[in-house]
């Protein structure tokens, strides 16, 4: 019976997953899983979970609802992995109150804004081969970035070839807009779709006419060869 009751007597979700270790910091718990060559998130985390690092592993991507169940997650650090891809819903559930999130030296080239602008936290993006579009630049300018490594954040790709290897801040600093770029570049692809449609209807208009006035000279080179009802009359009379 006291065996039961221990059970019973634990909280739900304060187990450890066995690849980390669990420790209490300041009255609340941090799970560290660093430098555990881990390649996925651990599906058992703790809920009372406060802070969480898996920073040094082989993680490559953040799969929606990743922590959701971490209603209590205040710091999250996943820098010094390998991560390519973010999906949109990766931090739901943590979103209001999550403080910082570390996701300094990954793989990512780039990150949809609805996974980021959600967030209160403090974020860390640096070093990352990013390909500086609008998407970045809308994070950049309305999510709240730690600006000790706002420098850091480097085009490693670009639409234009002067931009790779700048800071960001600095491209953005000079006059440079990758939202309205893109908009230009809409504008221009429906403009070029208007044009093919209104070409295409012009063409079918012209073959249309052309057609029709074939088929009229036809009509009238066939009622010229038939004998007219005046020389039919003049025949006959002759025979007459």
């Amino acid at each position: 019976q006291a065996f039961f009751c221990l059970l019973l007597c634990l909280p739900w979700g304060s187990s450890c997953p066995p690849s980390c270790q669990c420790t209490e910091r300041a009255g609340a718990k941090a799970v560290l899983c660093s430098s555990r060559h881990l390649e996925e998130i651990p599906k058992d985390i703790p809920r009372d979970a406060v802070f969480l690092k898996l920073d040094a592993n082989s993680i490559t991507r953040i799969p929606s609802n990743a922590f959701r169940h971490l209603s209590h997650l205040e710091e999250l650090d996943l820098s010094r992995n390998a991560i390519e891809k973010i999906d949109r819903a990766a931090f739901k559930g943590v979103a209001a109150g999550l403080r910082t999130l570390d996701l300094s030296s990954n793989r990512i080239r780039s990150i949809p804004k609805e996974a980021l602008l959600a967030l209160n936290a403090k974020l860390r993006l640096a070093n990352n081969p990013w390909h500086c579009e609008c998407a970045l630049q809308e994070v950049l300018w309305e999510a709240r970035l730690d600006p000790d490594s706002v420098q850091d954040i480097t085009c490693h790709t670009a639409p234009r070839e002067e931009y790779v290897g700048k800071p960001l801040l600095q491209v953005l600093d000079a006059g440079v807009n990758f939202c309205s770029v893109r908009q230009r570049t809409t504008d221009v692809a429906m403009f070029i779709t208007m044009f093919g449609w209104f070409a295409m209807v012009i063409v079918y208009v012209i073959c249309y006419v052309r057609h029709n006035q074939e088929d009229a000279c036809k009509h009238v080179d066939y009622l010229r060869s038939l004998p007219s009802t005046q020389d039919h009359a003049e025949t006959t009379s002759t025979a007459l």
